[in-house]
């Protein structure tokens, strides 16, 4: 593995709870699976093959057993090289922070997440990155689109025919890229037709910031180069996907300039990577803690006139939890207010939530982490034994909080303490609101989108899912 990478990422188990295991895991009818190497892998099904076979990206689960040569590829395009040399091209560097980034440095320092975040302005800004925004905005945007899609599906889903009615529920949320990967790559057609189209809150901000943010700031889209803070590394196979890439128009804005595909996020890093005090990375000799604040950009961010961040309060991104309370209003007039009440069913990582009315249960979602629950969900689907509307959907347990690319716990601390304390800091400082009310959301789609659902927000807000072929199955079974 390259040397541009962190001791984190070239070490072996790059866990994201898919597979933990230090071998391929994709099937290889009867074979011995492929030990764990840097190298490129290869097989040899008997002596009269002439061409060897080769577990590539198009193969991969992002089950973490192994990295691949083309993985390598890849990753070395997200690499810390390349952040650093597209600043000293003169390039306009963005950088957008998840939430649970943020928590998990705030966990780490033992300081509130704005503070966090405004002396990760001041570090990333004397890098000479241009502007850090907070993803928590365009997540709002995000959980507007889902809301307005599970609606027109579960309206759809009320209509006579019953045969097309049972493709449309439950809805199965689209954030999570392990779990995206999987499904694509594993389960195949029967189950994609049920995931939700919203792209995640990592590529949204990508799409909006390339499609129309850039020009507010006096930038082509050509001249962004976006990078994403992330806690899990399947975001990196989400930013590499061909479906996020687009043509560039050119200077007259209606046609396409064929000769210029640029992604919507050009590079992702994670603080498992990126440790200030471990010397993991060292960007440059620093105490976190004593860098100056400086004050965020407001332009996507969710800041108040107060200096108070603001957003959902699900540590996964407050899917199930937004969709159930609109769903309830909008179908059902229900307002629901105060935290709603999650059953535990199996474990914590399985809860349900349901709504009754006039003693009949009308609205039944889930959470679903991890990917023994995952399976138990999917099973349901493919039978049609699954009751609920809406299924939030996450590949690692407790959710993105306890993602791959988060900060390790300390020496002492166990997985279960430091998931404990990250649960608290989450919304510590940050108040709770709805993505309905945000007066960035709402300027995004008087100014851009128009409003939800409409062919401009499908087209840079919502995206599709495709069965891929398993090379390596399929030429195995050839022989």
């Amino acid at each position: 593995m390259s040397e541009k990478f962190s001791p984190t990422l070239r070490l072996g188990d790059l866990s994201d709870f898919i597979a933990p295991s230090q071998a391929c895991v994709v099937s290889l009818k009867g074979l011995k699976a492929i030990p764990k190497k840097p190298e490129p892998q290869v097989l040899a099904a008997n002596t009269h093959q002439t061409e060897p076979v080769k577990i590539s990206l198009k193969d991969c689960l992002a089950c973490s057993g192994c990295i691949t040569s083309a993985e390598t590829v890849m990753l070395e395009k997200q690499s810390l090289d390349e952040f650093l040399s597209n600043i000293n091209k003169g390039k306009s560097v963005i950088v957008s922070l998840s939430p649970q980034s943020r928590a998990s440095l705030a966990a780490h320092f033992g300081i509130p997440p704005l503070k966090v975040f405004k002396k990760l302005t001041t570090f990333l800004k004397s890098l000479g990155v241009k502007a850090v925004f907070d993803t928590c905005c365009i997540r709002d945007l995000t959980l507007i689109e889902t809301c307005h899609e599970f609606i027109a599906r579960y309206k759809q889903s009320q209509a006579n025919d019953v045969e097309k009615s049972k493709s449309l529920l439950p809805m199965l949320s689209s954030s999570c890229p392990g779990w995206i990967c999987y499904a694509e790559k594993q389960l195949g057609s029967y189950i994609l037709t049920y995931i939700s189209s919203v792209k995640s809150p990592q590529q949204s901000m990508g799409a909006a910031l390339k499609h129309h943010i850039c020009q507010t700031m006096g930038f082509r889209p050509e001249e962004i180069y976006h990078v994403t803070v992330m806690p899990c590394y399947d975001k990196k196979l989400e930013a590499a996907r061909e479906d996020f890439v687009f043509q560039v128009e050119s200077n007259d804005g209606i046609h396409a300039d064929e000769s210029l595909c640029i992604p919507e996020v050009d590079c992702l890093d994670l603080w498992g990577n990126i440790r200030f005090d471990t010397g993991e990375v060292k960007l440059k000799e620093i105490d976190f803690k004593t860098l100056e604040d400086s004050p965020l950009d407001r332009q996507l961010t969710n800041l108040d006139e107060q200096g108070h961040l603001y957003g959902v309060s699900g540590s996964s991104g407050g899917y199930a939890e937004t969709v159930f309370r609109n769903a309830a209003k909008v179908l059902f007039g229900r307002e629901i207010d105060g935290p709603l009440d999650f059953r535990i069913i199996r474990n914590s990582d399985f809860r349900e939530l349901s709504l009754e009315v006039e003693g009949k249960t009308v609205l039944k979602f889930a959470l679903c982490y991890g990917f023994q629950n995952l399976q138990n969900i999917v099973r349901k689907v493919k039978t049609r034994k699954c009751d609920y509307q809406y299924v939030e959907v996450m590949a690692c347990p407790s959710g993105c909080l306890n993602g791959g690319g988060q900060i390790k716990p300390k020496a002492g601390q166990s997985p279960k303490e430091l998931i404990k304390s990250l649960e608290t800091v989450y919304m510590e400082d940050v108040l709770e609101a709805d993505p309905f009310k945000n007066p960035l959301v709402k300027r995004l789609y008087d100014e851009w989108l128009e409003y939800p659902g409409s062919e401009k927000a499908k087209r840079h807000m919502h995206t599709g899912y495709h069965p891929v072929v398993k090379s390596i199955t399929a030429q195995l079974h050839n022989w």
